[in-house]
């Protein structure tokens, strides 16, 4: 039997601020999904600030 494709893909989480990619995550690549944004920790601006999805 063949493997069925997967609806999930990885993404990398970039601080707003200082624009680096502090953490990985998998999101649902349905259609019509809306663009995630989390309150995360980030080490170098050593707050939390928000994320935003970024594809590699």
């Amino acid at each position: 039997m063949a493997k069925k494709k997967s609806k999930r893909e990885y993404v990398w989480l970039e601080c707003k601020e200082c624009a680096s990619r502090n953490y990985r995550t998998n999101v649902s690549v349905a259609s019509g999904t809306p663009k995630l944004q989390l309150k995360k920790f980030c080490k170098n601006e050593r707050k939390h600030t928000v994320h935003k999805i970024r594809r590699k």
